[in-house]
């Protein structure tokens, strides 16, 4: 039997349906093209990185033109193989890059893939520290902000805000560990953990190399604390330079969600203010951070050499200062190759998430 509207009215849009296949389809198409879009957005920047690192001749030359004799230099160009055409030279490095192999670094002979798992594991660890800390300030001050619109709690925070994301990060890194750490003697002002706490965590069975996770897996609650104490500042220093931009995207998109008829409606019909703001103005605030947030991980990532160059955090961004001091090209541009792999594919997570909170955005 077939239904059909009155006359004068048009069918109702409820009456037919889209399949939900439909829906489905479109997620997989963008999820499939924003994955496949990661590849040449990797070889690019492997491409940029190469040639940069190139410009001003080779690595061997840099690393240790002041320390061997022309013959000794020479020598061991042509043993590396920097003296064949940049094509060649950058064809074989293609090569080895897919295979896993970022070569050897010149200033202690370590496999730059050594160097990655050694120390990377600090730098996520920070990282995901400071993506706590801005979160938990950005988005709770955020609604207070536009809670008080244009009233002094609003103006205080976004001067607050400005200030954090305008202060650079080993400056606000010395101001932390100044008061914190010299005037209040509160917290420590260096390293990951105590050594006896690292001597701990290091001797566990498969370790993570995220001193926080390696504790609570072992129940060692001292530990934890202990390892918790020394992220405190790092991840303050690194943080709030993030939270501040979270902050006012919060602040922004809740006073456009609070404005909205859905909500005065609500608000006619005596739902709190405290209901409006957290149930309603949340989720629409989540969005812009989701958004911009594989841009965020970037700023984390290229903050995070200043970070750990402050609190001598033993993660890449401390040893990418150390090769860089030492002009070991080679540990540089495998440390940036990885640190574009991780900036990538973090897009692509937030590509997803964004799609998944706001269905909009996958058309």
């Amino acid at each position: 039997m077939t239904i059909t509207s009155p006359p004068g009215q048009e069918a109702s849009p409820l009456a037919t349906p889209k399949p939900a296949k439909q829906n489905g389809g479109g997620f997989l198409r963008y999820l499939i093209t924003r994955f496949l879009l990661i590849i040449p957005t990797v070889f690019i920047l492997i491409t940029v990185v190469f040639f940069l690192m190139r410009v001003t001749g080779d690595p061997i030359t840099a690393a240790m033109g002041g320390r061997l004799t022309p013959d000794q230099l020479a020598q061991r160009i042509h043993e590396a193989g920097y003296d064949r055409p940049i094509l060649i030279q950058y064809l074989e490095y293609l090569g080895q890059v897919f295979t896993g192999d970022l070569g050897r670094t010149l200033s202690d002979n370590r496999a730059v893939t050594e160097v990655l798992t050694t120390y990377g594991a600090a730098t996520v660890e920070l990282a995901i520290n400071a993506v706590l800390v801005a979160l938990i300030v950005g988005i709770p001050l955020g609604l207070v902000a536009a809670k008080f619109r244009d009233r002094y709690p609003d103006a205080i925070l976004r001067i607050l805000a400005i200030l954090s994301y305008a202060t650079p990060v080993f400056f606000a890194g010395l101001l932390l560990k100044l008061v914190f750490g010299v005037w209040l003697g509160w917290l420590p002002i260096s390293g990951r953990a105590d050594w006896q706490t690292e001597l701990t965590l290091t001797g566990l069975q498969s370790p993570s190399g995220i001193y926080w996770l390696d504790a609570l897996r072992s129940g060692n609650m001292e530990a934890f604390w202990n390892v918790t104490e020394h992220a405190i500042l790092p991840a303050l220093a690194l943080g709030l330079l993030t939270g501040g931009v979270f902050l006012r995207l919060v602040r922004t998109n809740a006073i456009g969600t609070l404005g909205r008829e859905y909500v005065e409606a609500g608000r006619s019909r005596g739902v709190s203010e405290f209901r409006l703001t957290t149930k309603h103005a949340y989720r629409p605030a989540l969005i812009p951070i989701i958004t911009v947030m594989g841009l965020q991980i970037a700023m984390l990532l290229g903050g995070a050499v200043l970070t750990e160059t402050t609190f001598e955090w033993a993660g890449l961004g401390f040893k990418l200062a150390e090769y860089l001091t030492a002009r070991d090209f080679v540990a540089v541009q495998g440390i940036v190759v990885l640190l574009a792999i991780i900036v990538a594919i973090t897009n692509f997570i937030v590509d997803v998430l964004a799609a998944l909170i706001d269905p909009r955005v996958r058309y």
